[in-house]
């Protein structure tokens, strides 16, 4: 295993935190107190990075149980802030919350017996229990801290839909003036999260294009006009992202799972999963480290196609540009864009591509791709097991059944599964699933690739008729005990 850059933490200065070039060629810091989100030398990215011979950091995970005696203060009841001490970047009395991460890691066997792993060997995370529906509340949390220590008031990001219901969510909720501006692509986002961004009041900006058009112009914009940006490129929001991982150890009572399987869309959950582990290790917090897989939608699937076909790796910071500019280059050659029924993950341009390097390298990680049937079919399973998810969220149980299929999971392995969003947050593609209209099945579904609805549970016609009714629900009951 190859050492990463983040176990070399030691400041020159007095910080406890600061930002710094991933690029080991340049090593630039950068100031929290400055709101830029890119090298200033290289434009490569910035991770948040501590000194931790400065930080508190308690001697075991154990000690953060003392928080939950303490949840009526706000930092210790948000599922982000009470694990404040493993990101000391915060200001004294500058922490934003909106009763984020209060989340739930549910057995479930059903699941389980559907990816091919042992009775209880198989956990879901699930984040749609956030105030706005999805895992981006986590991030959200730690960039509009940062925000708010900076001095920022106008907001913005890019977004097939979570991320800009989560800003607008932060914006409207709390009372530090901030004003959300987001941009979308054109017929690129699920409307249960639009209706979000809204309802909520953002300036909402859509252009002709998608996901890698709309960030692009953002990243653009808020340079040109000092706006705050919001996206997964800005590394505090990767910090709050990290607490997941925490969360899921918590629930485990701080033993380490043997698998990760988290959806990859820009790659900022898998680059922040793998921040935390390396992180944790190098404070002696754990002894194991989990596995990590990356599941990509086969309509969006950069990270598969570079690092499965073209051989890309992190090799220390040291990842071979042309590799990745070839294929950018093929994208733009044949006019390829992302197109999946996984809206939350339709990215072709992931913006944290090297983060999420190192944490497949760190962390032992394989990275694959499934198709919208094999997504919609898991989501299925997920939802008859008792926890509604997006179609996104659903690529990590399609993918970790994939793995098991490949010999990759063990039966006797304990796999975690992270579901990134509720599922009203698409609820079209949930209806037209189960619908017994073949018309609406076919408008939502059929473009997408995806034949046939194997685990629907239709909704029953019948006439408003009494003894017919009682007669149907006789079947049903018959049918099931059969």
């Amino acid at each position: 295993m190859s050492v990463t850059i983040l176990s070399d933490t030691r400041s020159t200065g007095t910080e406890v935190a600061f930002q710094q070039c991933i690029n080991p060629a340049c090593r630039t810091k950068v100031s929290i107190d400055r709101a830029i989100f890119e090298c200033p030398h290289c434009a490569d990215l910035l991770d948040v990075v501590y000194d931790w011979d400065r930080a508190e950091v308690p001697s075991s995970l154990s000690w953060f149980e003392r928080k939950w005696a303490e949840r009526t203060d706000p930092e210790n009841f948000s599922g982000v802030w009470r694990f404040r001490e493993l990101l000391p970047f915060v200001a004294k009395n500058q922490i934003v919350t909106i009763g984020e991460g209060q989340t739930l890691l549910q057995r479930s066997d059903p699941v389980a017996s559907y990816v091919g792993v042992q009775p209880g060997g198989l956990l879901l995370q699930y984040e749609g229990m956030n105030p706005s529906g999805s895992f981006k509340d986590n991030g959200m949390a730690a960039a509009f801290t940062h925000a708010r220590m900076v001095g920022a008031k106008r907001v913005a990001c890019a977004s097939t839909g979570n991320t800009s219901a989560s800003l607008a969510v932060f914006c409207s909720s709390t009372t530090f003036g901030f004003k959300a501006i987001i941009f979308i692509g054109s017929g690129k986002i699920a409307y249960g999260k639009l209706s979000q961004a809204l309802d909520h009041g953002a300036l909402t900006i859509q252009i002709v294009g998608d996901f890698d058009d709309a960030l692009e112009r953002v990243r653009q914009v808020a340079g040109r006009l000092g706006i705050y940006l919001m996206n997964s490129v800005n590394p505090f929001r990767l910090e709050g992202q990290k607490t997941i991982m925490y969360r899921i150890l918590e629930a485990m009572r701080w033993e380490v799972p043997d698998w990760i399987v988290v959806p990859g869309g820009n790659l900022g959950n898998s680059s922040s999963f793998g921040k935390a582990f390396i992180e944790l290790k190098h404070l002696g917090l754990i002894k194991k480290v989990p596995r990590l897989a990356v599941i990509n939608a086969t309509g969006a699937h950069t990270l598969d196609q570079l690092v499965s076909h073209h051989g890309l790796t992190w090799r220390n910071g040291l990842t071979d540009p042309d590799v990745i500019n070839n294929y950018y280059s093929h994208l733009n050659r044949e006019h390829l864009k992302a197109d999946t029924i996984a809206s939350a993950i339709e990215i072709n341009r992931p913006v944290n591509l090297k983060k999420c390097l190192r944490a497949l390298d760190f962390c032992d990680g394989v990275v694959r791709e499934v198709n919208d049937q094999e997504i919609l079919d898991a989501k299925a399973k997920v939802g008859a097991g008792g926890l509604g998810c997006e179609p996104a969220s659903a690529a990590s149980v399609a993918g970790a059944r994939l793995l098991r299929e490949q010999g990759v999971i063990a039966a006797s392995d304990r796999v975690v599964c992270i579901l990134t969003g509720h599922q009203l947050k698409d609820p079209t593609v949930t209806v037209a699933y189960h619908s017994a209209d073949q018309e609406q099945f076919e408008k939502v579904l059929g473009s997408r690739g995806v034949k046939r609805a194997g685990f629907a549970n239709r909704p029953v016609v019948v006439p408003n008729d009494l003894d017919t009714i009682i007669r149907t629900i006789g079947m049903y009951a018959t049918t099931e005990e059969a």
